[in-house]
């Protein structure tokens, strides 16, 4: 499951614009992206231990 969540959020990082056609000229949506990938990374960390 670690490896599909990876892989899909290096898609959406690296590729987004083409694959979803978003305009991001700040850099917001990648902001974004990367911050749900780091909560989702800290919560499924706690709710494991």
């Amino acid at each position: 499951m670690t490896g599909l969540a990876l892989a899909m959020f290096i898609a959406l990082f690296g590729f987004g614009h083409e694959l979803v056609g978003w305009n991001d000229p700040g850099g917001s949506v990648k902001l974004g992206l990367f911050m749900a990938f780091l909560f989702g990374i800290v919560c499924g960390y706690r709710a494991k231990a």
